[in-house]
């Protein structure tokens, strides 16, 4: 009987993080080109051309996905005169390189220089061919926004994670210019390159099928960047929001260059789940996307889809691991709402909840309440404990454990199908009814829970002594 491991997508994001990067990552990583190309298709957008090759990057083999604009909707993202000329102007130290990066959710540019994609051989495009508008400007807002995305053949998956990205955009851009997020009308949002890159970015996390998302930190860089407001320090404002906002850890190189987009960091903070590594994985694919800007450090993004390795105790048949315990006293809450609070908490993810009564100050009695989780889980069980209880503090604790190898199979029982979690305990096989199941069937068939618990247990006991066990 094996455990069975989680597995995540990390990215490293050493080189920076853009929209076309990551959606070059995922697609070198096994994102389904075919349907991306066939969900793209169905974008009410018109005006762009999807190619997808492979380039060079420091002698790398890398995927490189790029949106090509129809003349009217040029942008500067590729011109690394107009994104870093100041510096020479100015007497600052140039850009490393003549690299050129189509970087997406920056600050607006000006919708007017040519571009055309040069790395690659033979590269497969996908083109949207039709009459272009007669004015480059197009000022779109996230009503706007969603509503594209909406009206897409996208899968519900993808959309709903392509309008969180759009959120995250929309409110950094609403706090840059000090306006809401229904009000605000964004250049860079709803530009059709950015809509392309993000929509492409969440077709491909949906195609791969892996929710857990690790992003240990962004790799930025400093100096300053043209755009169309003039010339702002690195990090750009909406980057500067959005990592604020989400606590993503930013790591300042010496590189004078702008590195995350925000796109980029939009992306990161609406699709991460944690911020650590296991401490031993395994590596079952990796994919590496192509910036279009060279700089002294390497413009590539890594992703890998990992699978956490076990880490062995005693005689191999225990696991060690980390868990948390959140922990409070709460003396003013009643235990109607102590118990729909632990009926919440298991339905966010807890995995075990309880209540201590203790004597807290001035000889009030009160509950301490115990919350086991896992690290992802944390920041949703601490809001839901501070929304619904009438605690001011949360203490969290690291907790080392060991536990048995387990795995739930179903098996069939005279009663019908149950479910049942059997635990190797130092090779001796325990089997123990899983209590919703062994529940529903003595609801159903009318019987005492305990006669169908026990039921269950011979014959599931039996079953898997003979080898008719099914998972």
């Amino acid at each position: 009987m094996e455990n069975r491991s989680r597995k995540a997508i990390y990215f490293e994001c050493y080189g920076g993080i853009s929209g076309d990067m990551t959606v070059a990552a995922l697609l070198d990583m096994g994102a389904d080109e075919r349907e991306l190309r066939r969900q793209l298709d169905t974008l009410p957008l018109e005006g762009f051309t999807v190619e997808i090759s492979r380039v060079k990057k420091s002698g790398l083999d890398c995927c490189d996905f790029n949106v090509v604009l129809e003349e009217p909707y040029y942008n500067h993202d590729h011109d690394i005169v107009y994104l870093y000329g100041h510096r020479q102007e100015g007497g600052e130290h140039g850009t490393q390189g003549r690299g050129r990066e189509h970087i997406h959710g920056e600050e607006p540019h000006d919708h007017s220089h040519a571009h055309e994609h040069i790395h690659g051989e033979g590269p497969h495009v996908h083109s949207h061919a039709h009459a272009p508008h007669t004015h480059s400007h197009v000022h779109r807002g996230f009503k706007d926004v969603a509503e594209i995305i909406g009206q897409s053949g996208m899968t519900e998956g993808a959309k709903k994670t392509a309008l969180d990205v759009f959120r995250v955009l929309a409110a950094a851009e609403a706090k840059a210019h000090g306006a809401t997020i229904e009000s605000v009308h964004f250049h860079e949002v709803g530009a059709v390159d950015s809509i392309v890159d993000i929509a492409a970015a969440a077709i491909c996390l949906d195609n791969l099928g892996i929710k857990d998302i690790i992003i240990p930190e962004l790799y930025e860089g400093k100096g300053t960047v043209r755009c169309a407001h003039g010339i702002l320090p690195i990090p750009v404002p909406a980057v500067m929001h959005i990592v604020a906002e989400h606590g993503l850890a930013l790591h300042m190189t010496n590189v004078e260059a702008e590195l995350v987009t925000p796109t980029g960091a939009a992306i990161a903070a609406a699709v991460r789940t944690a911020d650590e590594l296991p401490e031993g994985y395994k590596i079952l694919a990796a994919g590496m996307g192509a910036g279009k800007r060279d700089y002294a450090k390497t413009s590539i993004l890594r992703t890998m889809i990992i699978e956490e390795t076990e880490r062995g105790a005693g005689t191999g048949r225990t696991l060690t691991d980390d868990i948390y315990k959140l922990e409070s006293n709460i003396d003013d809450c009643t235990g109607e709402a102590l118990g729909y609070v632990m009926e919440r908490l298991f339905a966010a993810g807890a995995r075990d909840v309880s209540y201590m009564p203790v004597f807290m100050k001035k000889n009030r009695p009160a509950y301490q309440i115990n919350v086991i989780c896992t690290e992802k889980d944390i920041p949703a069980l601490e809001e839901l404990l501070f929304k619904e209880t009438t605690t001011i503090g949360i203490r969290r604790v690291k907790m080392e454990r060991t536990v048995l190898k387990r795995e739930v199979r179903k098996v069939e029982t005279s009663l019908g199908e149950a479910q049942v979690k059997i635990c190797d305990v130092y090779g001796e096989s325990r089997i123990y009814p899983e209590y919703e199941s062994a529940a529903a069937i003595a609801a159903a068939k009318n019987l005492p829970y305990t006669k169908v618990w026990e039921r269950i247990q011979k014959e599931a006991k039996a079953a898997l002594l003979s080898g008719c066990g099914q998972e």
